[in-house]
This record gives C-alpha cells, structure tokens and sequence, in this order.
C-alpha cells in the first residue's frame, strides 16, 4: 500500500498530471453553474480528448476533476437562481435559495463552498485507507437491499414538509412515484403511460422534471406576484453582504458537515445509490435531528440546509470511485461514462488495478485532494463577484432563468417535446406553489422510484415473490430503520405534546 501510495504520489505531483487538476476543475466548475448540462455530458464530450492523452491516469485525472468540479460548481446557480446546475445540488436550493433572497447569497455560497471541500477532501481519505475494505461491504448490498434502501430514502419525506404540510409532501411523493412509471417497465421492457409519444418510451428526464420543479416555477411567480421581485432582494440593498462565517455559525455547521461527509462517502460507495440520493438523505437527516426550534428554520434559509446536501453529495462523488476503480461497477450515469473511457484506454478496473497498475490508482485519489483544495482556492475569492449576481433587477434576471432553464431541458435529451414538457409540468408546479404544496417530495418520489421498481422487480425474479424481504437480515434492518423514521416524527410531537402538558 505504501509503495502504491508513493508511485501515485510522484504520478499526481507532475507538472502534466497538475494542469490536468487544474484544468478539469475549471471545466468542471463552469458546467457545473450552468442549469441542466451536469458532467455526463461534458465527460462524454471530452473522451475522445482523454484518449487522444494516452496515458490513462491523465486522462482519468482530467475527466475526474470535471465530475467533482462540475459536483462543486454546481451549486452557485441553486443557491442564486434556484435552477439547480446538477441534480445533486436539488437539495441546496431549498435553504440556498431562501439565504440569497434574504441578502445572504454570499454567505451562502462560502458555507457551500467549505462544506464541498471537506466533504470531498474527507472522501478522498476515506477512499485511500479503506478502499479495498469498502469494495468487499459494497459486494454484500444486493437488489433487495437497494430496494430497502430506497424505502428509507422515502421514509424521510417528512424532513422535506414545513409545518402541518406531511399530508400534502405524502401526496406529492405519490405523483411523484406515479410519474417514475412512465416509460419502459422494469420486469417486462414494454412502454407505459406514453400516451403513444415515442420521446417518452424511457421516462420523463430528470433535468427536465428538476427545472420545471424549481427554476420554471421561480421565473413565473416573480412574473405573477410582482411584490416577490421587490421584498428581500438582495440588490436592493445595492450591496453583498455577509460573506463572512462567524465563529458561532462555523460550530453550528462543523458537526454536521462531519456528519454528512461520512454518510456521503458510505451511500457513494454502494453502486446505484450515487450524490443525488445521497444529498437528499444528508438533508433529511440533518433535518429530523435538528433540535425542535432549528426544525422550522430548514426550507427558509437556515446553514445547515447547503452545509449538509453539499457535504454529502461531494463525498459520494468521491466514494463512487470505489465500486468504479476496485470493482469494476459504476454507480452512476457519470462513473459509467468513465468505465467506458477506462476501457477504452485498455485499462480493466477490478480488484487487479491496485496490484497491476497501482500509478492509475493512487494518483487518482491523489489527484482528488488536490483538486478539492484547488477548487476551494478559485471559489472562495470569486464569492463576491459571483454573488454580484444578485444585483441584477429581477426585470433582467427573469429572461436569464427562462433562457437557461429551456436550453438545459433541450440539451438534456435533444428532442423538442422536453421543451413542452418542461413548460406543462412549470406551469402545473407554479399552481401547486401558490397552493403551499411541497415540490421537493414529488422529485424524490420521481428519483427513488424507478431505482426502486427495478430494484423490487430484480428481487421478485431472484427470490421467487416476496421472500427476499424475511431471507435477507440486511433488507429487514433497512426496512425497520424505514419504519421508525416514519413513526419518529409523530411520537416525538407526542412527546413534546406531553412535556407542555405537564409544565401547564
């Protein structure tokens, strides 16, 4: 290990391997803040750059630090215009977007920010000293597992609900679970609920479905409720303040960006599960075990809301190199793409790399490190400027969201009828907003539902019906941890409903 170490080490620290960091983290970052292209296009773009490189640990390292650059970057247009960059900074946006309405944009984007680079730089150390453990424990995770998985991940949708509205996150969970069923079905590959639109034979995209949830709905409301555009905007002030973390803010958030870092890394370790679910579980998490008076503050604007999602879904980018380089299994859309890059570069991830080709490795992971301390290098002091974003009138800012907001939808799936369906699920989001339903659920719903169908179908087929639920310890564990984050918010109300009664 230690000699491996040392070879990736002189591998990483080459003046090529450098600028690869540096410049991957730039591509990276910049696609990243661009609402709806995300790194798999990029990285699918910049493969044939990658093989014309030769050496697979450069080219690895470039299209590495476009994945977690783009992971890093794409928060900045969540937390400023609520159209989130990349489907793994959804949950930043929920107390991101309220802080930059609230003059706050800035310190928002620092908090996000840190909580990338230690998420990232905690990942990458987990990932040199437990690698090879971690690919063993990611082999015992089965279908049935998964699919448990998925139902702790729907357990949590209370975490996602303001107050008295569990009812109406509940329902938009089902729309949600509904709209996942569109498309090809996981047992028998036939199309369902397309309505004979062949562009909806594999499901409605998630860019798409992400964009009309938040970005499209924004652009509206500002146009529909003009007294938005004007109270607590930023601009108004004509100033950016609160770039700055007190030393009080910074010991809220500490713990949870710890926290959020560990549990990251382990969801992006198991093959499947990736940054997206596991910035959503970080923010429910965090989120349920708030104390009472810090519950009410998440969805409005409090840190801990960007600090957690941010943290996690930095450490998963990280942890899903594990199934990637020691198993062979991508975890993700964006990991298979590098599959394929590694294979085309005649290199054979597996349990072999290490042992074989330890250079390719080492310096990935070392690469990493590297890369989360550049990024936070070049973040951190273009703050100001990036946040000045805000200064722009809503008048002007309006037709940016808009912009954006249609040409991420197109370039997602190439097709106009993303366009219609991107504007028909916008205007439908706009109403439930005015309505005080909860947009957020519906996505996790859409997220966690096909993952869990095929996951579900994959056990019924191997276990023969629904055994594999009593024959597996680790599904029934999972399950039973479902069942008590669903029965925990309501004894912890009855609890607190009992103490007030006996102070009274």
């Amino acid at each position: 290990m230690i000699e491996g170490f040392m070879i990736g080490l002189s591998t990483a620290f080459s003046i090529t391997n450098l600028l690869m960091v540096v410049g991957g983290c730039l591509i990276g970052t910049f696609i990243g803040m661009l609402p709806g292209l995300g790194p798999m296009s990029i990285i699918a773009i910049m493969i044939p750059v990658a093989i014309s490189i030769g050496d697979p640990s450069t080219a690895l390292i470039l299209l590495a630090g476009v994945y977690y650059g783009a992971i890093f970057g794409g928060s900045t247009s969540s937390i400023l215009i609520n159209a989130p960059g990349v489907a793994s900074t959804v949950a930043t946006s929920f107390d991101g977007y309220p802080l930059a309405r609230q003059g706050k944009a800035g310190k928002a984007l620092t908090v996000a920010a840190i909580a990338s680079f230690c998420g990232g730089t905690i990942g990458a150390v987990l990932l040199m000293i437990f690698a090879p453990m971690l690919a063993s424990v990611a082999l015992l995770f089965h279908s049935a597992e998964y699919f448990a998985l998925m139902v702790v991940g729907l357990s949590a949708i209370a975490a996602f609900a303001g107050t008295g509205q569990v009812g109406k996150a509940a329902l938009m969970t089902i729309l949600g679970l509904i709209m996942a069923t569109v498309g090809e079905g996981a047992m028998f590959n036939l199309p369902r609920f397309t309505m004979g639109i062949m562009d909806l034979q594999s499901g409605f995209g998630f860019i798409t479905l992400a964009m009309a949830m938040f970005a499209l709905p924004e652009a509206l409301y500002l146009v529909l409720d003009p007294t938005r555009s004007k109270s607590g905007d930023s601009g108004s002030s004509g100033e950016i303040k609160d770039l700055r973390i007190t030393h009080s803010e910074a010991r809220a958030i500490a713990p949870v960006i710890g926290r959020q870092s560990i549990q990251g890394f382990l969801i992006g370790v198991l093959p499947g599960a990736g940054a997206t679910i596991a910035s959503f579980l970080g923010y429910a998490v965090e989120r349920n075990i708030a104390p009472k008076d810090e519950q009410s503050q998440f969805g409005k604007g409090s840190l801990k809301g960007p600090a957690a999602p941010e943290s996690a879904n930095n450490a998963a980018c990280t942890g899903s190199f594990v199934p990637l380089l020691t198993l062979g299994i991508p975890g993700s859309g964006t990991t298979a793409i590098l599959l394929g890059a590694l294979i085309a570069l005649n290199v054979s991830p597996g349990p072999r790399l290490m042992v074989d080709q330890p250079q390719i490795f080492w310096s990935v992971i070392i690469s990493m490190y590297l890369g989360n301390l550049i990024l936070l290098v070049l973040n951190l002091p273009l703050i100001p400027y990036i946040a000045k974003v805000l200064l722009v009138p809503r008048n002007y800012l309006i037709p940016f969201i808009l912009f954006f907001t249609l040409m991420g939808a197109y370039i997602g799936q190439n097709n106009a009828t993303e366009l219609l369906i991107l504007v028909g699920f916008g205007v439908c989001a706009t109403v439930l907003r005015f309505a005080k339903y909860p947009l957020a659920p519906l996505l996790i719903g859409f997220i966690l539902g096909r993952m869990m169908e095929d996951n579900f179908a994959r056990s019924m087929q191997l276990y023969d019906g629904i055994n594999f639920i009593v024959a597996r310890p680790m599904t029934m564990g999972l399950l039973f941890i479902a069942a008590v984050l669903v029965v925990l918010p309501s004894y912890r109300a009855r609890l607190q409903a009992a103490r007030a009664a006996k102070r009274d």
